[in-house]
């Protein structure tokens, strides 16, 4: 079923801290202290899935810039998540020793590809590389039989689901590309349950979702012997704004979903946040072009 923090993106200026600013340009200065510890992009890192990614990373030594819309958006029945929240996952992923941020609050839109490239610059600009980019950020909406899909809703599905993936790939993969060989870089996309099975009445999230698969895989080709590995994440339903949102398309608490799962329960968001790591990890170097579940079963039957 439909995976992790619920967010759609908008259009616009790029914010850090508390501040808006205008895009920095990408460049090798630093905006504050010399490179330590590896950079994460991570979108959709307002709440949810890529809320607790972030600040899993942060906990093992990792930079993070946590990129959210912060915005609701009308063509979605739930308000998504705001400004405060993505401020307190940037609070929450702490300093280092020097007492600098651990992350960077930016916002982004995902289906604004100026929006996006500004992002990857300013991360770089601020903490001089990048590494692993996770692409989390997703929505979900639904309710009608496929044939009778509003346009607005097969549109947003699409556009936030999979083309905010491919619009995040085409911003960052040339920033972990620019990373000297031997080189470790990661692109995770977070895809779902819903990328291997047909979710009735989510025709247009489970289009999208399967999508995110393919796209993923053909990526995973083209960077093959680079250093960087593609791979996707497909949770199960989980305790999050969005699982709720899918459970109420069938007019369900997210509890009655559980009985798709083997293991009779949701999962939690820093359980799949826990497989997302690891594949950001040294550790996944063997894996690429792969389809990980972290579903508590729901596609093994």
């Amino acid at each position: 079923m439909p995976d992790g923090p619920t967010h759609t993106e908008r259009a616009g200026p790029v914010h850090t801290g508390v501040v808006t600013t205008d895009p920095a340009p990408a460049g090798p200065v630093l905006e504050g202290r010399e490179p330590s510890g590896p950079v994460a992009f991570v979108t959709g890192a307002g709440r949810g899935i890529g809320a607790a990614v972030a600040r899993q990373l942060a906990a093992t030594g990792w930079r993070v810039a946590a990129v959210d819309v912060c915005r609701d958006d009308p063509a979605l029945g739930y308000p998504l998540a705001s400004t405060d929240e993505l401020h307190a996952v940037v609070t929450a992923c702490g300093t280092d020793a020097a007492g600098a941020d651990q992350a960077l609050a930016i916002e982004a839109d995902v289906r604004d590809q100026a929006a996006l490239d500004a992002a990857v610059a300013r991360t770089t600009s601020h903490f001089g590389r990048l590494d692993a980019v996770v692409a989390a950020a997703g929505a979900v909406a639904g309710g009608d039989d496929s044939w009778h899909t509003p346009d607005g809703i097969w549109q947003a599905m699409l556009e936030i689901n999979l083309g905010g993936v491919w619009r995040t790939a085409r911003a960052a993969v040339p920033a972990l590309l620019e990373q000297p060989v031997p080189r470790h870089g990661r692109f995770v996309a977070l895809a779902s349950a819903g990328s291997t099975v047909g979710l009735a009445r989510l025709a247009a999230y489970s289009a999208a979702k399967h999508g995110v698969l393919g796209l993923v895989r053909s990526l995973a080709g083209e960077l093959a012997g680079t250093g960087v590995t593609a791979n996707a994440v497909a949770p199960g339903t989980t305790d999050t704004a969005m699982g709720r949102a899918s459970a109420a398309v069938y007019g369900l608490d997210p509890d009655d979903l559980v009985v798709h799962h083997l293991d009779r329960r949701l999962l939690q968001p820093d359980e799949v946040a826990a497989l997302v790591c690891w594949v950001c990890s040294p550790a996944s170097s063997g894996v690429t072009g792969a389809l990980l579940p972290v579903d508590a079963g729901m596609t093994a039957h």
